[in-house]
């Protein structure tokens, strides 16, 4: 831990040394709201979200906040080893072409529907009808499972340090958690324009109170989401493995890894139970294993966290931006960036000038973010990008 800010109603514990003024803001905000249990955790890659800051940590015990979670419910990483330790050039760019051609990037769909089987199950004791946003985007959700979507969201192939290839995937729910997100939130608004709770509802942290049948129904949804996420990285990865073993066959492929990083859950902290949202951070409890992918063009991590209780055992869910999206296009150089990329040998995304949102200089040093939690995670695989694929 870097500092503890103690002028607000809640203390704000932060893992990084600098933090600008608009993330400050919005930290500070949620410090102040009544139903924060302990304090806030700003973790190493915090950058400024909606209400609540992207790599913010924070329990509340009579509440939920829709914005504290974010729009894409579920959104996480998943990474599995492979067997092979060489992989050369045009096969590599086989491979992103097949890939490219299969799995739909960006706003693309999938032309048919997928297989319902590949759906989650509803939580346990409710069934898909109970769940009225869900049930309404199901049939459009059966097109969109197993695709990438946009933003920062990544297919990575890449080297560990003892030599053997990675596949890594940044996904999330899809428009099925932007629905049920905007939905929830606006509820939350529009309870806090009629009672009058101004705290929080001004600060993009409108709250359910956890004893309303509103409440129950958005966690049930939530829930839902983060299901259907997980199962979006593993379609899209079972498709990438396919498309790996037919250009390099024979392949084995490891266990998976898969973590989410924006959802709430119920945890027992500071001798009570509470809800602990995670919006951009990753839980690390004692021995639990993380992931914390860095840019296209810098190293990602596979982490064991140490359950350090003061940042509600968690870490940061990346290397998080130091540059807006339309700051990153208008400040970065264009050709710099790519000559980077290349120099490192990587087979990259970045076209042209509105791809330098997702640049590696729109990022921050990875290194200098694990420095900063080194009591929160132990580094245990190295990851280098060799050939990368933007949503």
């Amino acid at each position: 831990m870097e500092k503890i800010i103690t002028t607000e109603k809640h203390p704000i514990k932060l893992w990084l040394r600098d933090i600008d003024a608009d993330t400050l803001t919005q930290a500070k905000n949620l410090a102040n709201l009544p139903s924060i249990h302990s304090h806030v955790a700003i973790m190493a890659d915090a950058h400024v979200g909606f209400g609540m800051p992207i790599g913010g940590v924070a329990a509340t015990t009579d509440i939920v906040i829709p914005n504290a979670v974010g729009v894409d419910i579920g959104c996480g990483v998943c990474a599995v080893p492979t067997s092979l330790s060489e992989i050369d050039r045009e096969k590599l760019k086989q491979i992103l072409g097949a890939i490219r051609k299969t799995i739909p990037l960006g706003f693309a769909h999938h032309r048919h529907s997928q297989p319902a089987h590949r759906m989650p199950a509803p939580p346990k004791g409710s069934r898909i009808s109970d769940l009225p946003i869900v049930s309404k985007e199901y049939e459009s959700a059966l097109f969109q499972i197993g695709t990438l979507g946009g933003g920062n969201h990544f297919i990575e192939i890449q080297r560990a340090d003892d030599g053997h290839i990675w596949l890594m995937i940044h996904s999330g729910s899809r428009n099925i958690g932007y629905r049920v997100a905007n939905h929830y939130n606006d509820l939350a608004i529009a309870l806090a324009r009629k009672y009058g709770w101004t705290q929080g509802a001004d600060q993009q942290l409108a709250a359910l109170s956890l004893d309303s049948e509103t409440a129950q129904k958005y966690l049930l949804e939530m829930k839902y989401c983060v299901d259907f996420a997980r199962a979006n990285r593993q379609l899209m990865r079972e498709t990438i493995e396919d498309i790996i073993q037919q250009f390099c066959a024979p392949v084995r492929f490891g266990e998976a890894i898969d973590v989410a990083h924006n959802y709430a859950a119920k945890e027992h902290h500071f001798e009570r139970e509470v809800l602990v949202h995670r919006k951009g951070a990753t839980r690390a409890g004692l021995g639990e294993t993380g992931i914390i992918p860095g840019s296209q063009g810098t190293a990602s991590y596979i982490v064991r966290g140490k359950g350090n209780t003061e940042s509600f055992s968690s870490c940061s869910h990346g290397a998080g931006r130091r540059l807006g999206r339309k700051q990153a296009q208008k400040q970065l150089d264009l050709q710099k960036e790519i000559r980077m990329l290349e120099s490192q040998q990587i087979l990259h995304a970045i076209r042209g000038r509105r791809d330098l949102e997702e640049a590696a200089g729109a990022y921050k040093d990875i290194e200098e973010v694990l420095c900063f939690q080194q009591d929160l995670v132990e580094v245990v695989t190295r990851l280098k990008p060799l050939a990368v694929v933007k949503g």
